[in-house]
C-alpha cells in the first residue's frame, strides 16, 4: 500500500508533462525529402515550450586546430536521425553518429580532408541516408550514409559502424573533381570545386550539386547536377545548366563564343525530389562571373532558376528563370520546398521557391505554371561599357516581397548616436541606388538587397495545416562597384578598402569589390530591422504577419539582426529558429509571430534546428558553430527537451 500513492502520481506526472509521442525521426536535411522543415510532433507545445531545457550536449572537438582557414569555416550542420542515431558532419567534413537520447558519441569517421588548403566556401551542412532494401537488415552497408567532402570527395559509409562501403566508387568514395573542368592543380592552395548541401536521394540515387568558387573568372568549373547509383557510385546521368550543344532547346539564346567558356550556374543548395513524380528540383545560381556579364549576354537560362529534372534520366521536364542575366549574385540559394497548397478551392501540388531577392515564387509542382502569376517589370539598364542587362526582371504578383528592395535614401540613415548617422548619410549621399535591380557601376553603389539576401541557404517552413510558408530574410545592403582591370591590383592593396573583399573576374574588363553596409561602430548604415522573421498565407499569398529576429550586441533589444539560417516549424504551433548573430534560440508562436522562449547558446546558432521523438520524449536540437567571425565561434550541438518527471531522472 505504501507504493500505490507514488505510482499514481508517477502516471500523472508522465500524462501530464510527458504526454506520449510515438518515435518519429527527421530522415533527411529538410525534414522530409522536399525540404518543408515541418515536423508533426506535438509534444512540446506553445504552452509548455517555456520549460525546455538541456537534455545533453556533444562536442565536436574542432575549434580550428590544424585548419589553414578557419575563419572562413563555419559549423552549419543539420543532423538527420536514423534508428536512434544522429548523423552529422563536422566542419572539417569528418562524419559523426551520436546517441540521440543521450548525445554520446556512437562512432565518428576522418573523412580526411585536407585542412592545409583554402577553401572557397568552408561549410559542410550535412549528410543523407539510403536504405539497400535489397540487402539483409545486418548486412554492412544496408543503411549508407552519403556525406560530401569539402576536397571534391563522395563518400558512402555504413551507418552502424561509420566504415566505408567498399562497393562503392573506389574504396568507399567518388571523386567528383572528375568530368567538371576542375582548375585544381597539386600545389594550389586553394580549391574552388566543393560540395556543402547534403545529396539528393531519389531512386536509388545520389543526385549532387555543387558549390563553385564565386566570380574568379569567366572561365570556371562546370555547374552540373550529377546522379551517382547509390550502391556502386556509378554516374547514370549529368545535367548542365547550361546547354551545350544545339540539341538543347534554349542553345540558341546563348551565342557562340560565349558557350564556350560559360560556366558555374550551379545548384549549391539543397536539391528536393518527389518520390511519387520522380523529379528532382534543383535551385541554380548564376552564371560566372556574377557581377559582369559581358561576356555572357543573353538571359542566361538555366541560371538562376528553379527547374525540374527527370530523375531517371537528368532530362529537363520544366523550368523558370527567376533573375534574367544575373548581375548581382542573385543565386538561387534556398532547397525548393514542396508543398501541398489549397489555391481557389483546391489542392495543388505545389513548388515554393525562396529567392535572394527577398521573393517568394509558387509554381505547380507538375508544369511550372506559376501558381500566384509573374510580371516582367522594366528594370535600369544604366550599365558600364560592354554590359548588356536583361530590359526585365520577373515579379511575383504575391506575395509580395518580404525584404526591402528599393532604393536605399539619405532618410534611411541610421546610427546608435547622431555621429554615426550622420556619416551613414553623407555615405549615402555620395553613393548610387537605384534599387533591387541596377546594374553595377564605377561608381560604388549600394545594392539593396545584398548579395547574402534576402532568403539565404536556410530557406523557409511550410506549416501544412495552416498553409503558412515560414520566413527567414535579411534587409542588409551591400556596396558593390566595378574597377577597372589596371586598377585592381592598387585598389586590392589600398588601405582605403581594407574591409572589402575583391574579386578578379579574370576574362572581363573588371574586377569587383564589395561589402556590407556598416558603420564604424560595425552596425548596419540603415534603419533596422536587418533581419525578420515572417508567415505567409501561401493560400491567399499575403503576409500573416512579420517580425524583427535578433537583439543588438551587448544590449537585449530586439531590433532585428543579420541572420543565418533557417527555421523548422511542428504541428503544435512552433516555430523554432536560431540564425541570428545574437547567439541566441528562439520558439514562437506560429498563428501570432509571438515570441514563446528564447535562450543563449554557447555559440552562434548559424544553423537550421531539427526535432524528433524517442522514447516518449520530443527532442529539438541545433549546431551552434557560429558564422566566420560574425557571432560566437564554437564546436557544440546542443539537444533540449521538457523535463523528465522527478523519478526517471
Amino acid at each position: 500500500m505504501h507504493r500505490l500513492f507514488p505510482v499514481m502520481l508517477l502516471s500523472t506526472l508522465v500524462a501530464t508533462v510527458m504526454a506520449a509521442e510515438p518515435d518519429s525521426g527527421w530522415p533527411a536535411y529538410g525534414g522530409d525529402e522536399g525540404g518543408t522543415r515541418y515536423s508533426h510532433l506535438t509534444q512540446i507545445t506553445p504552452a509548455n515550450v517555456s520549460k525546455l531545457q538541456v537534455a545533453w550536449t556533444f562536442r565536436t572537438g574542432e575549434l580550428g586546430a590544424g585548419v589553414k582557414d578557419w575563419k572562413r569555416s563555419a559549423f552549419e550542420t543539420t543532423p538527420i536521425l536514423y534508428d536512434g542515431t544522429l548523423y552529422l558532419t563536422t566542419g572539417s567534413t569528418d562524419v559523426v553518429a551520436v546517441n540521440a537520447v543521450n548525445g554520446t558519441l556512437r562512432w565518428r569517421h576522418d573523412s580526411q580532408s585536407r585542412k592545409d588548403l583554402h577553401y572557397s566556401d568552408g561549410v559542410s551542412r550535412g549528410v543523407s541516408l539510403w536504405i539497400d532494401e535489397a540487402s539483409a537488415p545486418e548486412a554492412m552497408c544496408h543503411a549508407r550514409i552519403y556525406a560530401p567532402t569539402l576536397d571534391g570527395r563522395l563518400l558512402a559509409l555504413d551507418a552502424a559502424t561509420g566504415s566505408a562501403c567498399p562497393d562503392f566508387g573506389e574504396h568507399g568514395a567518388v571523386n567528383l573533381l572528375k568530368e567538371v573542368r576542375s582548375t585544381f592543380k597539386e600545389g594550389d592552395e586553394w580549391r574552388n570545386y566543393l560540395v556543402t548541401s547534403p545529396p539528393a536521394i531519389l531512386d536509388g540515387k545520389v543526385i549532387v550539386g555543387s558549390s563553385i568558387g564565386d566570380n574568379r573568372a569567366v572561365l570556371e568549373e562546370l555547374g552540373s547536377v550529377r546522379a551517382f547509383d547509390a550502391r556502386s557510385g556509378k554516374l547514370v546521368w549529368s545535367w548542365d545548366p547550361i546547354p551545350r550543344d544545339a540539341s538543347n532547346p534554349v542553345f540558341k539564346e546563348w551565342s557562340a563564343e560565349s558557350i564556350k567558356t560559360a560556366s558555374a550556374a550551379n545548384a549549391w543548395a539543397p536539391l528536393s525530389v518527389d518520390v511519387g513524380r520522380h523529379l528532382v528540383f534543383v535551385p541554380t545560381g548564376s552564371a560566372s562571373p556574377d557581377f559582369f556579364g559581358g561576356e555572357r549576354p543573353g538571359d542566361n537560362r538555366w541560371a538562376n532558376s528553379v527547374v525540374a529534372l527527370d530523375g531517371d534520366t537528368g532530362t529537363l521536364k520544366w523550368g523558370q528563370q527567376l533573375v534574367h542575366h544575373d548581375l548581382w549574385d542573385y543565386d538561387v540559394g534556398s532547397q525548393p520546398t514542396l508543398a501541398d497548397l489549397v489555391h481557389d478551392g483546391r489542392h495543388v501540388a505545389a513548388v515554393i521557391q525562396a529567392a535572394k531577392t527577398g521573393f517568394l515564387y509558387t509554381f505547380d509542382r507538375d508544369s511550372g505554371v506559376p501558381i500566384f502569376p509573374i510580371e516582367e517589370k522594366p528594370v535600369p539598364q544604366d550599365a558600364v561599357l560592354g554590359e548588356h542587362p536583361s530590359p526585365t526582371q520577373p515579379y511575383p504578383v504575391a506575395p509580395p516581397a518580404l525584404t526591402r528592395q528599393a532604393p536605399v535614401t539619405p532618410e534611411d540613415a541610421w546610427g546608435v548616436a547622431w555621429f554615426d548617422t550622420r556619416a551613414c548619410r553623407k555615405r549615402i549621399e555620395s553613393y548610387r541606388s537605384e534599387g533591387i535591380f541596377q546594374p553595377p557601376s564605377l561608381k560604388d553603389s549600394l545594392m539593396q538587397p545584398g548579395n547574402a539576401g534576402g532568403s539565404n541557404w536556410g530557406g523557409i517552413a511550410f506549416d501544412p495545416q495552416r498553409q503558412l510558408a515560414i520566413a527567414n530574410t535579411m534587409n542588409l545592403p551591400f556596396v558593390v562597384a566595378l574597377i577597372p582591370r589596371a586598377n585592381l591590383h592598387e585598389q586590392g592593396m589600398s588601405e582605403n578598402y581594407k574591409d572589402y573583399e575583391f574579386a578578379r573576374q579574370e576574362g572581363t574588363p573588371y574586377g569587383m569589390r564589395r561589402t556590407a553596409f556598416k558603420s564604424g561602430l560595425g552596425i548596419p548604415c540603415v534603419k533596422p530591422p536587418w533581419g525578420v522573421l515572417t508567415a505567409v498565407d501561401m493560400e491567399h499569398g499575403t503576409i500573416k504577419w512579420q517580425i524583427p529576429l535578433g537583439d543588438i550586441p551587448y544590449v537585449h533589444l530586439n531590433l532585428g539582426m543579420p541572420a543565418i539560417g533557417g527555421p523548422i516549424v511542428t504541428a503544435s504551433g512552433l516555430v523554432f529558429i536560431g540564425a541570428s548573430l545574437d547567439d541566441r534560440f528562439r520558439a514562437f508562436d506560429t498563428d501570432t509571430g509571438k515570441l514563446l522562449w528564447e535562450v543563449k547558446l554557447p555559440a552562434g546558432g548559424q544553423a537550421t534546428p531539427m526535432t524528433y521523438s524517442i522514447g516518449d520524449r520530443q527532442y529539438l536540437v541545433i549546431a551552434a558553430g557560429g558564422y566566420k567571425g560574425d557571432s560566437t565561434r564554437g564546436d557544440y550541438v546542443v539537444a533540449y527537451a521538457l523535463p523528465l518527471p522527478v523519478s526517471e531522472h
